[in-house]
């Protein structure tokens, strides 16, 4: 006989779980309380649950492992959701759980009490609460089968806290060795690369099921091959695409008509993953362009044509699939498309060093500018950080200069957000940090988005998780001014108004301040000489760190 709680702590053993990210309440005290007995699991605390949840998704995305998250009964859940919101976007393998009040309380609605598993289900794959102590071992087996079956995501499983003290003879069950992602057919794959031949000039849309797949040196080589540029969705969480190969061109836009606009010179385009396109301005018409063939390559039968027309669709493994489809280019390809594609390959090449030159002559115009421009500052923090440092991006409008400045040389260098809330990045880089003790990692973030999980400070001192945190302070929420000249341009409501409530003054924040209380050691840059100095202590500090970064803002 053993208890629930063993079953569970067990269970996440045999699943090869080594942290637990969670804050803490009375209905956990039976997985709190086990955490002795299992020294091999890590247990990561946060002052918030969204801290929490942040902090699991940014591990699991480094570490490429499913992690577990703890939250505390129904406020708890709800106050996690955003970034399980966000988790469910990102197709992030992860295990939510929240500790219940005691079942034989239910119909008396206690303290605190609420159905766990339907406040869960919108915002993950599959949610469930166990009756017994008897349904726990199959219930986490089936947890972490459907959060790791494409589309890859969330799912919930409720604790109550008499199951977890309840005996039962039903173990913890071995996951297996379990194989899915299918091949995928040979016939499409052979009119995949017959389609790819005939194009005279084809394209890429890749995602981060490429990074999560282990198969961007397949990409790599599939672009080359075929001489096409390579875009990635409007917000990724991963770079699955060198930054600074010639056929990277950055992100997909976010409406329907500048994707078209993006595309419509191409005869071809070919999806590579799933959630590659999200909008956020209705445009009339298809997302992508009318008389363009459709190329679509997915690990998910769900996801795959879900939401536009393709000419061909394949669901597969992303690494075998490419490299299959690679392999007839080189076989069935004549001198004539081998030239082809050289040629397209020396246009990439070109369009990319007089990108590389007008971003220059970009930086130089706002060299010498006071306050100093978001671009001049990103430049100095990416001149002085060394090659192996991590980048947690939550800049939000900086993502584009982000892109453009720093070298992302594949998977493992870039982690952001997805999904849109804001909030995620100074989390995520707890977790990140804890999957790659032996790397630099800095948190990039504006102002605004710090606030929604500042809590995250007192987590790496109190963990030791020597996290870079620096703040571009605009002093503004920057998005939302740009997001409202949209707004009034699309809608024909023009006008000379000022931005309504999306300023930070009165009173101004003070992140170093904030960081001090939390036990964090900062320090504010106004300047670039400044910055540069700042970012050289922080490395040599060893400790968590935070850079308030005075820059201008869109007044």
């Amino acid at each position: 006989m053993m208890r629930g709680r063993q079953v569970f702590m067990d269970s996440l053993v045999a699943q090869g779980v080594d942290c637990i990210f969670g804050n803490p309440g009375t209905t956990e005290s039976p997985l709190l309380d086990s955490l002795a007995d299992y020294p091999q699991i890590r247990y990561f605390v946060a002052l918030h649950e969204g801290v929490a949840v942040g902090a699991a998704k940014g591990y699991t995305q480094a570490s490429g492992r499913t992690s577990v998250v703890n939250l505390h009964v129904a406020p708890g859940l709800g106050n996690g959701i955003g970034m399980i919101y966000g988790a469910l976007k990102a197709g992030t393998p992860m295990l939510v759980t929240a500790g219940q009040q005691d079942t034989r309380m239910r119909l008396r609605e206690p303290l605190l009490g609420h159905d766990l598993a339907a406040l869960a289900a919108p915002v993950v794959k599959w949610s469930f609460e166990p009756a017994n102590a008897d349904e726990l071992g199959l219930a986490l087996h089936r947890a972490f089968k459907v959060a790791n079956t494409p589309p890859k995501g969330p799912v919930f499983v409720a604790l109550p806290i008499n199951v977890m003290e309840q005996e039962t003879t039903l173990g913890a069950q071995a996951p297996g060795e379990l194989h899915l992602h299918p091949s995928a057919n040979s016939a499409a794959i052979d009119a995949a690369a017959a389609a790819l031949l005939a194009s005279k000039a084809p394209a890429i849309i890749a995602g981060d099921d490429v990074a999560t797949a282990g198969a961007s040196e397949e990409l790599i080589a599939l672009a080359e091959q075929l001489g096409a540029p390579v875009w990635h969705e409007p917000l990724r969480s991963q770079a699955a695409f060198p930054s600074r190969h010639r056929s990277y061109r950055g992100r997909i836009p976010f409406a329907a008509a500048s994707i078209r606009s993006a595309l419509a010179d191409r005869d071809l385009v070919l999806l590579i993953g799933a959630n590659l396109i999200e909008e956020i301005w209705f445009d009339p018409g298809p997302m992508l362009p009318e008389g363009t063939k459709i190329i679509h390559l997915c690990e998910s039968a769900e996801r795959l044509a879900a939401v536009h027309g393709v000419d061909i669709g394949l669901v597969g493994g992303l690494a075998d699939a490419m490299s299959r489809i690679t392999g007839q280019l080189i076989e069935q390809g004549d001198a004539g498309a081998k030239a082809a594609a050289a040629e397209r390959n020396a246009a990439l090449a070109k369009a990319r060093t007089a990108e590389r030159e007008a971003a220059d002559a970009a930086l130089r115009k706002v060299w010498d500018e006071r306050p100093m421009t978001p671009k001049r500052a990103l430049h100095e923090i990416s001149a002085g950080l060394p090659e192996d440092a991590i980048i947690v991006d939550e800049t939000i409008t900086g993502f584009l200069e982000v892109a453009a400045l720093f070298n992302f040389r594949g998977p493992g260098d870039y982690f952001s957000g997805r999904g849109g809330g804001i909030g995620q990045g100074v989390a995520a880089a707890l977790g990140v940090q804890a999957a790659c003790p032996q790397r630099p990692v800095v948190a990039l973030t504006g102002d605004g988005s710090a606030m929604y999980s500042i809590q995250a400070l007192w987590s790496a001192a109190h963990h030791d998780l020597p996290v870079i945190f620096v703040v571009l302070s605009n002093r503004e929420y920057r998005v939302l001014k740009h997001n409202i000249d949209a707004y009034r341009q699309r809608f024909n409501a023009l006008s000379n108004r000022p931005y309504p409530h999306m300023d930070l003054l009165n009173p101004t924040l003070g992140f170093v301040e904030m960081a001090q209380g939390m036990g964090v050691a900062g320090e504010q840059a106004a300047t670039p000489e400044a910055l540069a100095a700042a970012l050289k202590r922080a490395l040599a500090g060893g400790k968590p760190y935070l850079i308030d970064v005075v820059v201008s803002g869109k007044q």
